[in-house]
């Protein structure tokens, strides 16, 4: 596989297609804003003027967009990738859609004639930027095989999951857990914080405990420093688990913790945080306690 195309150039998106460019293959690129796809452009790659034409003649098709709806439009809309999509191309989705929609998806790829794959992502931005994302994948065993090339070019780790949906309800699954042990962190610190305990020797505590997590590493120094600068962002966050609260509703499998983080990553959102990173949810915790996890009354 060396003709690709790349549709999705956000966060994620942009640093995946070029890393591809970087490993010598073949990227067309599309992003519904255009300007979007200009740094990649001077990186050596095409740009096309729809998702149809970023789809057509490569070998794999590689889609990361925000939500189902956007999804959506990329596969069924007028200009959308069923049109030229040719028998045998590899379809590769990273995007975080309801896995309801992946398997109506992988059913639509099939009937003609080409593969699918869900292949959702964890790692954010840096892990996107380094190559070292981990991919949690559904679908045919012997498709990913075949793609393995690109998997290992674009991450450290591809973990196969099962058949179509289940790279889906993996990333929910695990989006649950990030956004719980981001709560977590956002409640110890201000627990230690209104106490009076300096934050950076909390996070140190944290670190050293049993309480230590991805989320203190990742995301500790950011709260301390109040650095909410997007590498995941918290509108995206409370998508996911928008999307995980359906799942559990159709699963029947009780959720209390996802459905309060729902609600504090929704506040964050009404707030006003949710084109920030996610870590910016401690800033309800700040308003609460009437100060920074700094120290400082707030403003």
């Amino acid at each position: 596989m060396k003709k690709i195309g790349f549709i999705g150039l956000g966060t994620m998106g942009a640093p995946m297609a070029s890393n591809l460019l970087k490993q010598g293959y073949e990227v067309t690129v599309y992003n519904r804003t255009a300007s979007k796809a200009e740094a990649l452009v001077r990186e050596g790659a095409s740009q096309a003027a729809t998702p149809a034409e970023a789809a057509s003649g490569q070998d794999a098709v590689i889609t990361m967009v925000s939500n189902d709806d956007s999804i959506r439009e990329v596969f069924y809309g007028e200009d959308g990738i069923l049109k030229t999509l040719a028998q045998g191309t590899t379809v590769i989705d990273s995007s975080t859609i309801s896995p309801g929609l992946v398997k109506e998806l992988a059913a639509e790829v099939h009937k003609l004639g080409a593969h699918f794959l869900d292949a959702p992502v964890t790692g954010s931005k840096p892990a996107a930027i380094d190559g070292t994302l981990v991919f949690m994948v559904g679908g045919e065993a012997s498709v990913l095989e075949a793609a393995s090339g690109l998997f290992d070019t674009l991450g450290k780790k591809v973990i196969h999951m099962g058949p179509s949906g289940s790279g889906s309800v993996a990333k929910l699954a695990h989006n649950t857990m990030v956004g719980i042990n981001n709560l977590a962190l956002a409640e110890g610190f201000a627990i230690a914080a209104k106490s009076g305990i300096p934050a950076d020797s909390f996070l140190e505590l944290v670190q050293l405990g049993s309480a230590g997590s991805k989320a203190a590493d990742l995301k500790g120094r950011k709260i301390i420093d109040h650095d909410f600068s997007n590498q995941f962002s918290l509108a995206l966050m409370l998508k996911d688990l928008k999307l995980a609260s359906s799942l559990t509703d159709a699963t029947g499998v009780p959720s209390p913790m996802l459905n309060l983080a729902k609600s504090l990553f929704q506040a964050g959102q009404t707030q006003g945080f949710g084109d920030e990173d996610l870590s910016a949810v401690v800033k309800c915790y700040e308003a609460w306690i009437g100060q920074t996890i700094g120290g400082k009354p707030l403003q």
